[in-house]
C-alpha cells in the first residue's frame, strides 16, 4: 500500500513540477526581454546590498534570461519523460533554491515588488512567489530522494532528441519573439489598450484601507484615540497631530508611472493621448540599433501631416541630438523613465501608434510599418 501511495505521489510531482517549470518558461519565451527587465531589478539590488561586481551582470541580463528559461522549459520535459533523472533533480533542486533565496529575499525586505514568475501573464506578490517556491520544494526534494527509481519513459536515442530539439526550438522561439515582439502582449500598453483609461481605476476597484490615528495631549503626556474613542476626549486635552496608517492596500491602475516631460521639464504627458501619435521610442540611444533607421526616417516625413511624431527616450538631450541629426529623423524628442519605456515596447527602437491614447499599431525596428500601412491604421 505503502509502494502504491509513492508512485502516486511520484506521478503528481513529475507532473506538477514539470508542467509548471514548462508553463512557467513558456510564459517568459513568448517575451525574454521582460526577463531581462527582472533581472536588471535583482541585479541593481545585489548590488546594492552585497557586492557591486553584480553591476557587471547586468549587460547581460537578455542572455542569461534566455538561459534560464530555456533551461526551466527543458527540465520540465525531462521530469515528464524521467529523462537522465540523477542529473535532471539536482538542477532542479539547486534552481529552486535560488529561486526561493531571490523571492524570499524579496518578501521579507520588499526589493523587487514581482518576480517576473509568469511573465507579464500573471502578476504575484513576492509572498505569494515565495510561498509557491517553497510548494515546489518540497515536491522536488521527493523527486530527488527517490530520482534513483525513476524509469526512463523513452530509449536513450530519442530521450535525447526530445531534449535537444525543445532546446533548439526554444532558443528559436525565444530569439524570435527578441527580434521582433511576443507573439502574445499581456502589457498594460497591447494593442487595442487605452491608456489613460489603464492609468485610472476601474469601477469596484478595492481602495486603500486607512486608519486615523488622533494624537491627543493631557498634562504632559501624549495619548491616541482611534476614531471611536474620541468620545472619551474633554476639554482637559490638546489636539496634537493626526496620523492616517494604511492597514490593507488597495488595487492599483495597470499603469502607475508613465509620465513625459519635454526639454524644459515641463509635464507633457496629456498631451501624448491627444490626436494620432506617432510614438519612436528609443530608451536607451547608445544601445539602440541604427538598422532600418533610414526607413524610419522615411516613415517619419511620409505621416507628415496624418500623425505626428514623438521621440521618448531615456537618454541625455546631447545623445539624442547626436541621434536624430546622424539619421535625420526630423521629430521632437521628450523624456520618459527607460523600465516605462521598455515596458511600451520590447524594442530599441520601437514604433507605436496612438490615436486619442488608444494603441492602435505596434512594431519592432525589425518590422517597419510602411506609410500605408500605418494610414490603414488611422
Amino acid at each position: 500500500m505503502l509502494t502504491n501511495w509513492r508512485k502516486y505521489i511520484d506521478l503528481f510531482s513529475r507532473f506538477f513540477v514539470g508542467g509548471l517549470f514548462i508553463f512557467s518558461g513558456l510564459i517568459k519565451l513568448n517575451d525574454p526581454i521582460g526577463t531581462e527587465i527582472k533581472l536588471e531589478e535583482y541585479f541593481e539590488v545585489f548590488a546594492a546590498d552585497f557586492s557591486p561586481i553584480f553591476h557587471g551582470f547586468i549587460p547581460y541580463s537578455l542572455e542569461l534570461g534566455l538561459i534560464m528559461i530555456v533551461l526551466e522549459i527543458v527540465l520540465g520535459i525531462a521530469l515528464l519523460i524521467n529523462y537522465r533523472m540523477k542529473e535532471t533533480t539536482w538542477t532542479l533542486l539547486l534552481l529552486i533554491i535560488f529561486f526561493t533565496f531571490l523571492t524570499g529575499y524579496s518578501a521579507i525586505f520588499n526589493k523587487v515588488t514581482d518576480c517576473g514568475c509568469f511573465g507579464d501573464a500573471i502578476k504575484l506578490t513576492p509572498w505569494e512567489s515565495f510561498y509557491k517556491d517553497l510548494i515546489l520544494i518540497v515536491f522536488i526534494l521527493h523527486l530527488f530522494w527517490y530520482r534513483n527509481y525513476f524509469e526512463p519513459v523513452l530509449r536513450s536515442r530519442d530521450g535525447h532528441a526530445v531534449i535537444i530539439a525543445a532546446t533548439l526550438i526554444s532558443f528559436y522561439l525565444g530569439i524570435y519573439a527578441i527580434r521582433h515582439l511576443p507573439f502574445i502582449d499581456f502589457r498594460a500598453y497591447k494593442i487595442g489598450n487605452n491608456i489613460p483609461e489603464q492609468m485610472q481605476l476601474p469601477p469596484g476597484a478595492k481602495r486603500d484601507s486607512v486608519v486615523m490615528t488622533f494624537i491627543y495631549e493631557r498634562a504632559g503626556e501624549r495619548v491616541e484615540f482611534t476614531m471611536n474613542q474620541l468620545s472619551q476626549i474633554d476639554s482637559t486635552y490638546s489636539f496634537v497631530d493626526r496620523v492616517d496608517k494604511v492597514v490593507r492596500k488597495g488595487d492599483l491602475p495597470k499603469i502607475v508611472d508613465y509620465r513625459v516631460t519635454d526639454v524644459d521639464g515641463v509635464d507633457i504627458t496629456q498631451e501624448t493621448f491627444q490626436g494620432a501619435r506617432l510614438l519612436l521610442v528609443l530608451y536607451n540611444v547608445k544601445y539602440s540599433s541604427a538598422r532600418n533607421a533610414d526607413k524610419i526616417s522615411t516613415l517619419i516625413d511620409a505621416l507628415e501631416g496624418y500623425a505626428e511624431p514623438l521621440i521618448l527616450t531615456a537618454s541625455t538631450p546631447a545623445d539624442m541630438e547626436a541621434w536624430r541629426h546622424e539619421h535625420q529623423w526630423a521629430a521632437p524628442y521628450a523624456f520618459a523613465d527607460a523600465t516605462v519605456l521598455k515596458t511600451i515596447i520590447r524594442a530599441n527602437p520601437g514604433i507605436t501608434l496612438w490615436v486619442n491614447g488608444t494603441v492602435r499599431g505596434m512594431w519592432h525596428f525589425n518590422d517597419v510599418p510602411t506609410a500605408d500601412e500605418v494610414k490603414a491604421l488611422l
